[in-house]
């Protein structure tokens, strides 16, 4: 067998072991749990000589089924799994047996080798099987359902694995978990050992999921002093990063030092000099921004700048269309669509014929969809030229449903192109629109506005619905609030709720709430709004499971899975997203046919989420769908996305996660028939006003809210929004004098 099988695999050097430990050798049957950040495995092996599999925790390097494992431990017991062996030391070999290496090839670590394919391979080739696939794979052609066109794949597959395994091997030899591997080839190749020994922080920038901590340490391992310049900038960079994660574009300098000295545990003149170094070469951009001066990444700054100048010059560019008297084109649109619009409904409509740039906002139930009706009315008397757009598919696809206009998400809309990774829309190739109505701005961040700005012409007349009181963006910025207080953009805020609307408990408990007044619950007649008083969170998980598996579906009619969804503040702990998917997926899809990846059991039929942009793809954050096909042979899956199948591969995986329960953040501008929130004290720096009322209002037939009143009043009562440090209103009202 060639040197390569007969090279073990170790992420520990041959120190001696240390008397305690206790040496075990067995072979990989199955990967229970693996976390492909930190390398932890979980996983069951057969141990010569022993009855039924081991359990084996810990570290474990490049975990395959099939592979021979030499672990150095200790025996524990576990409260909840009982007996397990705790890895200290583990190498791992190609496996030399047929049942070893059947495993091995049926693990999905080939592509076009799954379990049945390696099952016959073996079965013709047996422990010469990898010899065979190394030196003479076209001999595969004698195995039942081979072609050319396969073993070309596993051919290319597995010379990829080899040049992954010799990456794998070097980096681990430095501390970096396995799941990391294949992401680093993938976006160095054949330099990647080189370019990590030059710098090491490089992987912090270019590799997603790598930040800078891991870096660091990879960085240290490589003999990079903590004093490195290299160091100094990187580590300002991540800083600068979290904090866009937190919604700021930009942070004030001095804050932004001492947060990165107590980071990096380093002189403070060295991180000056690193702020220049990073300035000069166009990574940040320092602005004197009144008494402070701000630091911005160089892409959040020219984002924010070009906002304020592209509204500026969309607010006082002429308008294409014909003008027309307003009180004639009210009177004409209510007449046409048969309603009677209030005074600040006929204000709005007013304002969008006789102005180019216009902000609605309103709570529930004002009638900001009769006014975008009627604004798209008498726009198409005028125009042919319209466009409707809005952050999320879901969203858009509400906005087309009330509407009877076709809306897009503003990334479909402006067209992404996979060759060039760039929109096609922009401002050498501009929609050609003159009328754009953009939905849910209170969740549209910076850069998106930034790009959607760009392919907006300037005669176009632009309007922005959005509600000022829901959750900010998930990315940096404040657009709605900022361009709301900038006083240079028309604004109409609505707060009459029609009548119409004050039959719906979840309306009126919505304003309640944004007002700080405790809502409504006591459970009457007729309600819509239900909440279910229970203090203990195994309880509520319990209630919850009880009440989308059956009491909704039983007693209302719905769907447990396409109508029914459960959104929480936290991602932890027994009521949040992770721990109720895992229940929810049980209770509602029990094991069927099956692809597990990185511990996440994903079964035909389930329902799940994006959760990052992906271009190539047309998904993006926040995009639900149902899993419609399963490959395991191939490790991949199909999704069912609004009627669209998007196929995943083993590496697309980790930006899939059940979506049976989803946090409040991620279910903005989605609206769903029935809403389950579980509330309770353990979220406590989660309840706030503006994240209960974001959910809550995120139900359009039934609201479900089970917890306790404590956390519920907790939340009404807490009105204390963090600042985001954007200057985009400041930037804005320079231009109202101008």
């Amino acid at each position: 067998m060639s040197s390569l099988f007969s090279m073990a695999l170790s992420s520990h050097s041959k120190d001696p072991i240390p008397e305690k430990l206790v040496e075990l050798k067995g072979l990989l049957e199955r990967i229970t749990y693996e976390d492909e950040v930190s390398g932890y495995t979980v996983a069951k092996v057969k141990v010569t000589g022993t009855k039924g599999l081991v359990t084996i925790v810990g570290n474990i390097p490049s975990p395959s089924p099939g592979a021979v494992l030499t672990m150095q431990g200790e025996w524990m017991s576990h409260p909840k799994f009982g007996e397990q062996f705790k890895v200290s030391f583990c190498s791992c070999s190609v496996p030399a047996s047929i049942k070893g290496i059947e495993k091995y090839l049926g693990s999905g670590l080939i592509k076009g080798i799954g379990p049945a394919m390696a099952k016959r391979i073996v079965a013709l080739f047996g422990e010469k099987t990898l010899d065979i696939i190394e030196e003479s794979a076209e001999k595969l052609l004698k195995v039942e359902g081979m072609g050319l066109h396969r073993i070309r794949m596993i051919e290319q597959a597995w010379q990829e694995q080899k040049e992954i395994r010799t990456v794998m091997i070097f980096l681990q030899s430095y501390g970096v978990s396995t799941g990391y591997a294949t992401k680093i080839y993938k976006k160095y190749g054949n330099d990647a050992i080189t370019i990590v020994k030059d710098n090491p922080y490089r992987l912090a920038q270019d590799i997603f999921g790598i930040g800078f901590l891991v870096a660091d340490q990879i960085a240290k391992k490589l003999g990079f002093d903590e004093t490195s310049p290299l160091r100094a900038e990187a580590g300002i960079l991540y800083v600068l990063q979290e904090l866009t994660s937190e919604g700021h574009v930009y942070y004030p300098y001095e804050d932004l030092l001492q947060k990165a000295k107590n980071m990096l545990k380093t002189e403070e003149d060295l991180l000056k000099n690193a702020l220049k170094f990073l300035e000069a070469s166009n990574k940040i951009v320092v602005e004197a921004l009144g008494a402070i001066y701000g630091v911005f990444l160089a892409g959040y700054h020219g984002a924010e700048v070009n906002v304020a100048e592209k509204l500026k010059k969309l607010r006082d560019a002429p308008k294409r269309t014909r003008s027309v008297k307003p009180d004639t084109a009210l009177t004409w649109v209510q007449k046409k669509l048969s309603i009677m619009l209030a005074a600040k409904q006929m204000e709005a409509v007013k304002t969008a014929l006789t102005h180019k740039l216009l902000v609605i906002t309103g709570n529930p139930g004002t009638g900001k969809t009769t006014i975008t009706k009627a604004i798209l009315e008498i726009f198409s008397c005028l125009t042919s030229h319209i466009h409707l757009t809005a952050p999320t598919g879901r969203a858009a696809k509400r906005m087309s449903e009330a509407t009877g206009h076709e809306a897009k998400t503003i990334h479909r809309l402006l067209e992404w192109s996979t060759f060039s990774k760039e929109f096609v829309r922009n401002e050498e190739n501009p929609l050609d629109c003159d009328l754009l109505i953009l939905d849910e701005v209170s969740m549209v961040d910076t850069l998106l506005m930034y790009h959607l700005l760009k392919a907006v012409p300037a005669h176009a007349t632009l309007i922005m619905v959005g509600d000022i009181n829901q959750l900010p963006s998930v990315g940096a910025g404040s657009i709605l609030k900022d361009i709301i207080r900038s006083a240079a953009v028309e604004v109409v805020e609505l707060n009459e709720i029609f009548r119409q609307a004050r039959q719906s408990t979840i309306i009126v408990n919505s304003h309640h709430i944004i007002q700080g007044h405790p809502p409504d619950i006591s459970n009457a007649p007729g309600t819509d709004f239900f909440f279910l008083e229970e203090d203990d969170q195994d309880k509520v998980c319990e209630k919850i499971i009880k009440m989308v598996q059956h009491r909704i579906p039983q007693t209302f009619g719905y769907d447990a899975v396409q109508d029914v969804q459960v959104l929480t503040p936290m991602h932890r702990g027994i009521v949040g997203t992770q721990n109720l998917n895992d229940a929810l997926q049980n209770a509602l899809n029990p094991r069927c046919e099956e692809l597990v990846r990185s511990g996440v059991h994903y079964r035909l039929g389930d329902k799940v989420m994006q959760i990052r942009n992906n271009y190539d793809k047309d998904v993006f954050n926040g995009d639900i769908g149902l899993v419609s096909r399963i490959d395991a042979e191939n490790n991949a899956l199909t999704v069912t996305m609004d009627g669209r199948a998007v196929p995943y591969e083993a590496l697309d995986l980790e930006d899939l996660t059940l979506s049976y329960a989803v946090s409040i953040h991620k279910s903005q501008g989605s609206e769903y028939p029935v809403v389950v929130i579980p509330l309770v004290m353990s979220h406590f720096i989660m309840l706030q006003r503006n994240l209960i009322y974001t959910g809550i209002t995120r139900g359009k037939k039934l609201v479900v809210v089970i917890g306790s009143q404590k956390a519920l009043f907790a939340a009404v009562n807490n009105n204390k929004i963090m600042n985001r440090n954007t200057w985009l209103g400041q930037r804005l009202a320079k231009t109202v004098s101008l």
